[in-house]
């Protein structure tokens, strides 16, 4: 069972155990599923299911790019599946994808075990930085961005500062005038 939020719980058939780690910032685990196929869990907390991963990829993408016309510069921070890469690479407008990722180990074990989801990383547009997102935000020129889109786990352990007000005072810093 993983417990997902205070007084709710999910749990899913196991029908095999494919990976299982602990990186620097938490606990990592792949499983098949009865039903929604594999399964990426971080720190006991589904992130990801091959069955229905594209409704919240699709949406947290989808939504911001078509707000605005033509966005050109897309930073992702988290999205270590490469889901949200994937979708931002539909754009044809979309000249260049920052992707700031902390952990590594969720990269690797995405690219090995969800490849139809992890195809982002493959597009030529994206630079990958594997480290903190809030350090590399803080570094971005002023008005660099076109959109945004920040894909993170919980707001515990690596991902704390990601909901926090001096975060989204820097998201703000780096995006251009109607930039979303």
């Amino acid at each position: 069972m993983m417990n997902s939020d205070a007084g709710e719980a999910h749990s899913l058939k196991v029908e095999k155990v494919l990976f299982q780690g602990k990186s620097d910032y938490q606990d990592v685990i792949v499983f098949q599923s009865a039903t929604y196929g594999k399964v990426l869990v971080l720190d006991g907390v589904i992130q990801l299911t091959e069955r229905d991963e594209c409704a919240y990829q699709e949406m947290i993408t989808h939504l911001p790019l078509c707000s605005i016309p033509n966005p050109k510069k897309v930073l992702v921070i988290g999205g270590g599946d490469g889901g949200v890469l994937r979708e931002v690479a539909r754009h044809a407008s979309v000249e260049h994808i920052d992707m700031c990722e902390i952990d590594k180990m969720v990269v690797d074990v995405s690219k090995q075990f969800f490849p139809n989801v992890a195809i982002g990383f493959e597009d030529p547009r994206v630079n990958l930085v594997i480290g903190d997102g809030v350090a590399f935000l803080n570094n971005a020129a002023v008005g660099s961005y076109d959109a945004v889109i920040v894909d993170s786990s919980d707001p515990i352990g690596p991902a704390k500062e990601l909901f926090e007000k001096p975060f989204f005072q820097s998201v703000a810093r780096a995006l251009r005038p109607g930039g979303v």
